[in-house]
């Protein structure tokens, strides 16, 4: 079944599988090394998991024989990153814990719920105490007030951007930054011709899930030359959970950076 909250559960998982990377990346922060057994082939942190933990297939193809031989008491998937039918189909014979995370708040409580759902509730409850630390940190810095227009590109043919209703959205907005597609909701698919450069102070090519490099940099700076194009991190703004820790100071940098070039 899909669990609705973590009290569901009548004892903390003992075979787990995680059907998503930055919650793969929470399981092993909060030191559940011997409970986690199955993990997908995006699941690249911690990288040496790769290795030691039984692949289950991609985040939407997912290998529904693998996953019955590992007769897991708990599987960890997400409504935006994994199929609903395949969910669906493992919720029959499964608890199937199923995340939905958009804000910063939304993931607090994703990590506090993982930590009741395995009995790590103590580690989870001081990982959210330092991310809050570090958030209102974040918050209290003046550059933060500096708005900076911004356009974030997730993918390429079509051209996709992050938009109002993301986690991506979420931590642009914390930093201060204003959406340039804020009118727009999730991953729009957008045209090059109609944006107005005069109204973006920079572009942000993520390198996730599309890997953007330098060469797509210089084919868009053809098309804005006069417009700050940076190549970032797509795992600080997308993934959640722990990374969290890595996220703010990364983003913090970023902005600081900004408002002094």
């Amino acid at each position: 079944m899909i669990l609705e909250n973590s009290e569901q559960l009548p004892h903390p998982a003992q075979r787990i599988i995680s059907l998503v990377p930055s919650q793969t990346s929470l399981l092993h922060y909060l030191g559940l090394k011997d409970e986690t057994l199955g993990i997908t082939k995006f699941c690249i942190h911690p990288k040496h998991w790769k290795k030691e933990k039984q692949i289950v297939g991609g985040t939407k193809n997912l290998r529904m024989e693998t996953i019955k031989k590992l007769n897991p008491d708990l599987i960890i998937a997400n409504k935006e990153e994994n199929v609903k039918e395949q969910i669906e189909e493992l919720a029959c014979d499964y608890n199937v814990w199923l995340s939905d995370v958009n804000t910063v708040d939304e993931a607090l409580e994703m990590i506090a719920d993982i930590g009741k759902l395995t009995g790590k509730e103590k580690k989870a409850k001081d990982l959210i105490k330092e991310i809050v630390a570090l958030k209102q940190n974040f918050l209290n810095k003046s550059f933060v007030k500096s708005k900076i227009s911004v356009a974030y590109f997730i993918w390429k043919d079509p051209w996709m951007v992050a938009a109002s209703g993301t986690y991506i959205n979420e931590l642009l907005g914390m930093a201060g930054f204003t959406n340039y597609f804020a009118t727009q909701e999730r991953y729009p698919v957008i045209e090059l011709s109609k944006i107005q450069a005069e109204d973006i102070d920079v572009i942000f090519l993520s390198s996730e899930p599309y890997p953007f490099k330098v060469n797509h940099l210089e084919e868009l700076q053809l098309v804005f030359p006069n417009t700050n194009i940076q190549l970032v991190d797509g795992e600080m703004f997308s993934w959640y959970g722990d990374h969290l820790l890595k996220s703010l100071p990364y983003i913090n940098s970023l902005k600081e950076k900004l408002v002094n070039s």
